[in-house]
């Protein structure tokens, strides 16, 4: 029996937008393949002009936060902040390897959470390349920092939706508040953070330089920086202080989107009030107008985001959530920890397979259709959210973040292999992962059981 030719064309397109994607020909911008494959679905007739109108309303709000975020994180560079972060990371270790291990992943953690792990990737990487070739190490000696604080940033997006555009899109689909979301997820994922980074310290342990230099001379940002610090400040006091009350700031905006979310305020007008006090903040500071964000920011990735949902969107009209609705159901029925453990197992093996962005959506889609309990459908969506975020890291490829990341890092001159992230990733990823699960069943069992069930 041979499928209709909207059929196969839709699933010709998925996978080969998915080889462009992860291939890049040419250094090509991961926007431009995924917005050529939407066009195709949209010809061959499995989304329709309506279900546009779906895709955006469901992405809208997500992509406006996610924009809003970067653009925060634009100015702050502009101020120099992630260049005196640099020096103060580098004061902090005084002296010590091991110390500077751990400093590196609450930066890559914080950094995250603040802003979003394709921004955390994107800042704290040049600056962990910057200071690493200042203290003059030898390159397998940058690797423990650099793989490590890789792996924290991007799996730092599940404690809190709000730091993942597609966790975010997720959420609007499943119909769950941002602050249910980090109610739930929180502990858990932090917990999982804790359990990754303990195992990364010991398999590094024995390659971290005990001591590194305390002062770093020369700073300077890589040339694929996009944005370089100005003299801004006349004394450190001075500069110190003004860095504290942006920081203070930047957490109050962060603080403002869970309390949006939990008067079901729209997060993303709270985001936007932020970045609107940050811009306003500079050109009072630095004589520099907010149209130059028209340029600065990275608009590709709402391009990019809106353009892999419609695909997904036309699998799911063809009936692949409906295939997968009849494979799923047995992987989460019997208990709550069956369908921690196996959600986020499968998500993990389809994120290192199709890459984690299609991976969540597909799997959330699917998750709507399966008629389950309010409990079991947030607690599926939570597993599908950690096997996303932090299961796609086993192989390079699992994540765009991750790619970037080997872009960037070789940039800086640093040389590892995919083979070399591997032995590193296949060691303490899966029993990460698997604590996590295991861990998000018995919170959300001890906190959340009785409320959510009734």
């Amino acid at each position: 029996m041979f499928l209709q030719p909207m059929v196969w064309m839709t699933i010709l397109t998925f996978v080969v937008t998915l080889v462009l994607i992860l291939w890049r020909p040419k250094g090509i911008n991961e926007a431009i393949p995924a917005t050529m494959g939407a066009i195709l679905v949209l010809l061959s007739g499995s989304v329709t002009l309506s279900d546009l109108g779906i895709i955006t309303e469901t992405i809208s709000g997500a992509a406006i936060t996610i924009m809003a975020t970067i653009v925060m994180a634009i100015v702050l560079e502009s101020f120099g902040f992630f260049h005196w972060v640099a020096e103060k990371l580098a004061a902090k270790a005084k002296g010590s390897g091991i110390r500077l291990f751990w400093y590196v992943n609450l930066l890559c953690f914080l950094m995250t959470l603040f802003f979003n792990n394709d921004g955390s990737i994107l800042i704290t990487t040049p600056i962990l390349v910057m200071l690493l070739n200042n203290m003059g190490l030898k390159n397998h000696q940058k690797i423990p920092y650099l793989l490590s604080g890789g792996l924290i940033a991007t799996a730092s997006s599940a404690p809190i939706g709000v730091s993942n555009i597609v966790n975010l899109i997720a959420l609007k689909i499943v119909n769950m508040s941002l602050y249910m979301h980090t109610a739930m997820m929180f502990v858990p994922a932090t917990l999982g953070l804790l359990f990754l980074v303990g195992l990364l310290f010991l398999r590094f342990y024995k390659i971290l330089p005990k001591t590194v230099p305390t002062k770093v001379s020369g700073l300077s940002f890589p040339s694929y920086h996009p944005l370089k610090p100005g003299p801004l400040y006349k004394t450190e006091k001075q500069r110190s202080r003004f860095m504290r009350n942006v920081l203070l700031f930047v957490f109050a905006v962060r603080v403002s989107l869970f309390v949006a979310s939990f008067l079901s305020i729209p997060v993303s007008v709270m985001a936007v009030f932020g970045s609107l006090v940050l811009l306003g903040w500079r050109w009072m500071y630095l004589k520099v107008p907010p149209t130059d964000m028209l340029k600065k920011t990275p608009w590709y990735i709402i391009i990019f985001a809106f353009s892999m949902y419609v695909i997904i969107y036309g699998l799911h009209n063809i009936g692949l959530t409906e295939w997968l609705v009849g494979f799923m159901r047995p992987i989460v029925s019997g208990s709550l920890l069956h369908a921690s453990v196996m959600m986020g197992v499968l998500l993990s093996v389809l994120s290192n397979i199709f890459n984690n962005h299609p991976a969540l959506m597909v799997g959330t889609l699917t998750l709507t259709n399966m008629g389950l309990d309010t409990l079991t459908l947030k607690v599926s969506y939570l597993a599908n959210v950690i096997g996303s975020d932090m299961g796609s890291l086993l192989l390079p490829m699992g994540t765009l973040a991750t790619l970037m990341w080997m872009h960037i890092v070789r940039k800086g001159k640093v040389r590892i292999t995919w083979w070399e992230y591997v032995k590193i990733t296949g060691v303490v990823i899966p029993p990460a992962v698997i604590f996590t699960l295991v861990v998000l069943y018995y919170w959300v069992s001890w906190i959340f059981g009785g409320a959510l069930q009734s």
